[in-house]
């Protein structure tokens, strides 16, 4: 098991930025991705990026490319969201998650371990 806790959301501006942190404990060995997913109100979860932990390779979903960059500390056992020129639309709660599945860094039920979440809003 990995236990993860998120840090660093808030409510900015549009145009704004935010930092996360998610901080890592437990069987981190066998991680093959971490990232972020966000929830918003009557929406499914999505995938925002992730981190191939070993390789420290880096996956981003179209909608927040050359706005959000997500950045790993193997030593440390973390992981940073820098969200920078946010938008209303990226309203939402936002998860740290950890796999130990190669088949889709995408999918969310390929994450066994999930943070506990935190609040991001952006005012227009």
């Amino acid at each position: 098991q990995v236990q993860l806790v998120e840090s660093g959301g808030g409510l900015v501006q549009a145009g704004g930025s935010l930092r996360l942190s998610c901080a890592a404990s437990g069987r981190i060995s066998g991680t093959s991705f971490m990232g972020w997913f966000r929830q918003a109100p009557g929406k499914e979860r999505e995938f925002v990026a992730a981190r191939t932990w070993k390789s420290g390779n880096t996956h981003y979903a179209d909608s927040v490319k050359g706005r959000f960059t997500i950045s790993g500390d193997n030593a440390r056992n973390t992981i940073d969201l820098q969200m920078d020129n946010l938008k209303p639309e990226d309203t939402a709660v936002y998860y740290c998650a950890a796999s130990r599945s190669w088949y889709s860094v995408k999918r969310s039920s390929e994450y066994q371990n999930w943070g506990q979440g935190t609040q991001v809003t952006v005012s227009s």
